[in-house]
């Protein structure tokens, strides 16, 4: 079955349904995926405390971006938790970062060709949790390695 190699959380049901969970998206923002992982690399699984403040002094532009998605996140939370004090108690428990759709322009080359220029956008994703081991889809499992697969990596350096 599809999706069978993924494991559900640690935590028990009833654990799970006591954990605060808030999420942010941040759709199409013109910086490409490869910079805003930069970024975001930096403060998965940080205090979000201490995000907010690497974030607000990363050099990064998307660094701004990603400040105002986590005091979205933050916010989020105490809406769904008023008794929620302040940041210091949540943790970025998933941060991930999506293509978003690409602007495709034209630069004039010679002879009359013309060469694509890819403007990517990125969609962003922030989870913050009280619990600092929670995982939306529980923590994966390595894929089974079949014996046929290195059988033939084998065969392919030997010819």
């Amino acid at each position: 079955m599809i999706g069978e190699h993924l494991v559900a959380s640690n935590l028990p049901k009833a654990d799970q349904s006591d954990v605060l969970v808030a999420k942010a998206v941040l759709r199409n923002i013109r910086s490409t995926p490869q910079k805003a992982r930069r970024v975001v690399n930096i403060i998965r699984g940080e205090r979000v405390d201490t995000a907010l403040t690497t974030l607000k002094f990363a050099p990064q532009e998307i660094g701004a971006d990603l400040y105002t998605l986590l005091n979205s996140a933050v916010a989020n939370a105490k809406q769904k938790n008023p008794s929620l004090r302040d940041a210091s108690e949540l943790w970025v428990a998933e941060a991930t970062v999506d293509e978003g759709f690409t602007l495709k322009r034209f630069r004039p080359r010679a002879q009359g060709r013309g060469f694509t220029i890819r403007k990517r956008t990125s969609t962003i994703t922030l989870t913050v949790s009280d619990d600092r081991g929670y995982r939306v889809n529980g923590q994966r499992k390595a894929a089974p390695v079949h014996k046929n697969a290195k059988k033939s990596a084998s065969e392919g350096k030997a010819k």
